[in-house]
């Protein structure tokens, strides 16, 4: 039975082997990738396209089911592999890599950056005949072809949810809607920096004559809450009792600040610091883009006294609080003593705590919130927190899972979607990925809150991660879809899900 398994392995190889000669160019140089590729996630897709640059023809084996551990079938992997249209041929390789390194004699190997200080089996067959052996796991900037072509085509819902996720995960839309309607039944504490986002229409007039200065002229002024206190927000309009903490000055944009999130029933603890003005962020925009940001603001770390209050005041409400939300924009609201001892009291009471921690125009480091159950950091946070810009997105969320010993992370990268880096009930960690729901998205503020709040909330009432990051990424789909934050509501979120 061995005899007849390598033989059909050596009948495998030599079939693709032939393929591949027919498609090199003369003297074309071939660069090889192997792997499971069990989700294709933009990790994979960075990866590919540094290979696809390092030669002038791609070939990729994907695992056989008998090698490493596959969560999909080969034939599933391999058509994931094939749809990808940087690669050039695409196979299912039966043995080691190794054994077809010998006899394709690519010039490259490709690996991820991850592997690098690892024994690396193919090391030996690059010697041999004196191929190259490389690792990289790609640039970030990368954007996979059907991104480009989303966003060039039209007539399609820019709304638009993957069918094959729910399916991996054993869940319908059907089965979310339950999810969202006990919301209600949820006391929500948030605590983080207050934030009101200014948008300045404009008129542009033209350049200026004198100096390369465009000329605008504002008529129209639009204010909406940002940072944690739409956290609250979305939060209170998607059904839960929310308690929110944070810090303003003595001006007019704290009292705007005060009235809106009463408006929005938002129970809002507001503590006055005339060390500082309420952060104000102005967006000035013409033609549907913004031109410029103004942000008014200081960074320095609220005081001793002021952290001492706020700690008592939030402890003073945590009685049958079920979820607490750490929403970071490194202004000063969150020093690490007050973070340390609010945990503390949390964990004490058996409170779920999430945190994000911003870092847009600021430094943040995420994984200075101890035992999360959640963090959804993007891609550049999760570098500054582990101190990594090489490793690929898979070893990047790991670092920062076992660096803040976080229960989950979700990832988030913009228009390629969102990683979720999760333990799964009996088995290893694994990973996944969601695509951008919305391919069109009018204002991309505002996204990450709304995705951690929705998650979050979703994990509270007794979802598991790949369910609660679902719902996320429809709350994001549709807060990105609207100019200026605002809350999204239980029953929007419900329609969308219907739709």
């Amino acid at each position: 039975m061995e005899d007849v398994a390598a033989a059909a392995r050596e009948a495998w190889i030599d079939e693709a082997l032939r393929d591949i000669e027919s498609l090199k160019p003369l003297g074309g140089t071939v660069v090889f990738v192997s792997g499971n590729f069990n989700i294709i996630h933009p990790g994979h897709l960075r990866l590919l396209n540094f290979a696809a640059e390092c030669g002038d023809l791609l070939v990729v084996g994907v695992n056989a089911d008998n090698m490493g551990v596959p969560l999909l079938p080969q034939q599933l992997r391999l058509e994931g592999v094939r749809s990808i249209g940087i690669v050039d041929y695409a196979f299912t390789l039966p043995a080691h890599p190794e054994a077809f390194i010998c006899q394709l004699k690519p010039a490259f190997v490709v690996k991820g950056k991850e592997h690098e200080d690892a024994f690396n089996r193919e090391q030996a067959a690059m010697d041999e005949y004196g191929g190259t052996l490389l690792f990289c796991s790609g640039e970030s900037r990368f954007s996979s072809f059907d991104l480009l072509h989303q966003e060039l085509q039209g007539g399609y819902s820019p709304i638009v949810k993957p069918a094959d996720y729910a399916r991996r995960h054993g869940f319908t839309d059907a089965d979310l809607i339950p999810i969202v309607r006990r919301f209600a039944e949820l006391k929500v504490v948030v605590v983080g920096d207050l934030i009101v986002d200014e948008y300045v229409s404009c008129d542009a007039l033209g350049m200026s004559q004198e100096d390369p200065t465009l000329v605008v002229r504002p008529f129209m002024t639009d204010r909406f809450i940002g940072g944690a206190g739409i956290v609250a927000a979305h939060a209170r309009g998607l059904q839960a009792r929310v308690d929110y903490f944070g810090v303003t000055g003595r001006d007019e944009i704290a009292r705007y600040a005060a009235r809106t999130l009463k408006k929005f029933k938002v129970n809002a603890h507001l503590i006055e610091d005339r060390s500082r003005p309420t952060t104000l962020k102005q967006r000035f925009r013409s033609g549907g883009k913004t031109l410029l940001r103004v942000s008014h603001l200081r960074q320095h770390d609220i005081g001793a006294d002021f952290a001492a209050s706020l700690h008592d005041r939030i402890e003073a409400v945590l009685d049958g609080v079920d979820l607490l939300i750490f929403s970071d924009f490194n202004y000063g609201v969150l020093p690490q003593p007050l973070v340390d001892r609010l945990i503390a009291t949390c964990r004490a009471r058996g409170i779920m705590m999430v945190a994000d921690s911003q870092a847009s125009s600021q430094i943040s480091d995420v994984s200075r919130f101890k035992g999360m159950q959640l963090l959804t950091p993007t891609e550049r946070e999760a570098r500054l927190a582990v101190h990594d810009t090489q490793s690929g997105l898979v070893v990047l969320a790991e670092k920062l899972e076992k660096a803040a010993r976080a229960e989950h992370v979700v990832l988030t990268l913009g228009a390629e979607g969102v990683l979720i880096h999760a333990p799964r009930e009996g088995e290893a960690v694994i990973t996944d990925r969601l695509e951008a729901f919305n391919h069109a998205p009018k204002d991309v503020s505002g996204a990450g809150d709304s995705l951690l709040t929705c998650t979050a909330m979703a994990l509270a009432v007794g979802a598991d991660i790949w369910k609660a990051s679902y719902l996320g990424a429809i709350a994001a789909a549709c807060q990105v879809g609207r100019v200026g934050n605002t809350p999204l509501t239980a029953e929007e979120l419900i329609r969308e899900i219907e739709r």
